[in-house]
Order: structure tokens, then C-alpha cells, then sequence
């Protein structure tokens, strides 16, 4: 291997480099700059990204006032992580970790902070009694590949599409290894979906809704551009579930919300009521399901 690293006896950080992604973070936490975050009209306040984490809050969103639950209407602000928005002090204060997505509960008599995506999951949920079983059998599998999706899609984010997508150069050892890992959890999806109409059983759950950002999209072609790498097409399983969770009207409403790219009828950069959404998707070509 030519110009193989050594690593320094200590790590140094090093933003010299022209790679706007690989330069945002530190290895200092905390707020850089003192900035509030807007609040809007309803109880629940969303600050997030349409990345495949925040169109999970989203999508979960969108799908429980398609159910006529009133009291989750919510704002949703745009938080943009390439001008470095959340590591304002206004974010930081609901989420110290500053990635989103994250949430401002003001329902009750005192505001609670929400901050993860599969808690933002179970926080809404639960509050709402929907997607998430009460007990049981199904209860433990939902949460089970719930945290499935927290502690594996890392891999296909920051591991795969990293090094596919982002990275300065394509380095062969990274992708093959990120590959692999990526077509293993694909594997694994398929083989739970050959005998399962959704990923926890017979039941659509937050399991799904976690899930389907990532890996959905991934099979639909819509993540970094690697169907044909990947051959997702020979997960057939996954891409069945992938175009049955599409036809959704809370997922095709909620993977819009906070977007400032794509197709226009694909951006909705702030959500305050269900019009922002409608008046955006009236846009979609006709071609377009």
C-alpha cells in the first residue's frame, strides 16, 4: 500500500483540508456561538434536517395526524449542519450532543427536551399511544429492531457513505470494509422480511418508521448514489417493504420536511402547518408517486 498513515504518538486536529463535511465537527462539545432558536405556535417544536435521522421524526410525525391526532401539529425549523446551526446555544440547550434531530416538548407545565432519534421516537409514541405496542411479545421485537437501526446504521451513514460519498478520495480498504458491513444488514433485513410483512411482524411500528429513512431509501436508490454498487435490487424482501412504506402518505409527506435540495416539490425547509407541505407536493410531476 502507497502512502500508508502512521499515526502521531498523539492525535492532533487536524481542518487544514478543504472537505466541508470532514471539518464541521471538534472534539470539543458545546455551544460556539450565542444564538436562540425560534418557537412557533404549537407544543411540540422540531429542530432537525431532512437527513435519513430527521425524516424519521418526521415521517412519525406526519403519520400521526394522518391519523386525526390534532395534538401533534407541530414547527419544524430547519437546522443547517453545513452552516454549523447546531452549535448555537439555543440548540445545544436541547440537545448537547448538537446533531439532530431534537425536540422541544412544551405540552406540559414544564418544556422537555428531547434529543436522539429512536427516543424522539418512543417519547411520541408512547405520548400518543400509536405505532409502538403496550406490551409483550411485539413490544420487545419493535424495540428490538428499533435499536437494530441505532446501532447499525452508523455503518451505512458515517461508514459507507463516508468513504463512497463524501470522502476526499476514494480509498479502497474503507469502502470494501463499510460495503461488506452494509450488505450484511441488508442480508439480515431480507431474511426478517421474507417471513414478516414489516420489520417488527404484522404491525407498521416505529421500528419501521427508524428504518425505512435509511435502508428504504438505500434500495430505492435515493442514498449516495450506490444501488448498482451495492446490487440492492437482489434484496428483494427489503425492496418490497422499501416501495410498501413509500405509498405512505405520512412517509411521503414526512421525508420532505426540512429540505433545502432536491426537486422543488421535495422542499418544505420549515413546516408550521399542514399547508406548507400540500402547496409543495402540488408541485410533484405527475410521473412522480
Amino acid at each position: 500500500m502507497t502512502n500508508q498513515y502512521t499515526p502521531p504518538k498523539v492525535w492532533q486536529n487536524n481542518t487544514n483540508g478543504a472537505n466541508k463535511w470532514a471539518n464541521i465537527n471538534s472534539p470539543e462539545s458545546g455551544a460556539r456561538f450565542d444564538k436562540a432558536l425560534p418557537v412557533g405556535k404549537h407544543a411540540l417544536q422540531l429542530y432537525s434536517l431532512g437527513t435519513p435521522n430527521g425524516q424519521k421524526v418526521t415521517i412519525l410525525l406526519e403519520e400521526l395526524l394522518a391519523l386525526g391526532i390534532k395534538e401533534a401539529e407541530y414547527d419544524a425549523y430547519l437546522i443547517n449542519i453545513g452552516e454549523k446551526d447546531q452549535f448555537s446555544s439555543g440548540f445545544v440547550a436541547v440537545n448537547p450532543n448538537s446533531k439532530i434531530p431534537a425536540l422541544l416538548d412544551k405540552s406540559a407545565d414544564e418544556d422537555e427536551t428531547v434529543f436522539e432519534s429512536a427516543s424522539i421516537l418512543v417519547h411520541l409514541a408512547e405520548k400518543f399511544n400509536q405505532f409502538l405496542p403496550k406490551d409483550g411479545k411485539a413490544r420487545t421485537q419493535t424495540f428490538n429492531w428499533l435499536f437494530w437501526a441505532q446501532g447499525s446504521a452508523p455503518f451505512l451513514g458515517g461508514g459507507f457513505g463516508h468513504f463512497y460519498a463524501y470522502a476526499d478520495e476514494k480509498q479502497e480498504y474503507p469502502i470494501n470494509r463499510f460495503a461488506m458491513e452494509v450488505k450484511r444488514q441488508l442480508d439480515v433485513l431480507d431474511k426478517q422480511l421474507a417471513n414478516n410483512t414489516f420489520i417488527a411482524g404484522e404491525e407498521y411500528s416505529i421500528a419501521d418508521i427508524a428504518i425505512w429513512p435509511w435502508y428504504g431509501n438505500l434500495v430505492l436508490g435515493n442514498l449516495y448514489e450506490a444501488a448498482e454498487f451495492l446490487e440492492v435490487e437482489t434484496y428483494t424482501n427489503v425492496v418490497r417493504w422499501a416501495k410498501l412504506l413509500e405509498t405512505r402518505e405520512g412517509v411521503q409527506r414526512g421525508r420532505i420536511i426540512n429540505r433545502s435540495w432536491g426537486e422543488a416539490w421535495e422542499q418544505v425547509p420549515e413546516r408550521h402547518c399542514a399547508e406548507d407541505i400540500d402547496k409543495v407536493l402540488k408541485l410533484r410531476p405527475n410521473t412522480v408517486k
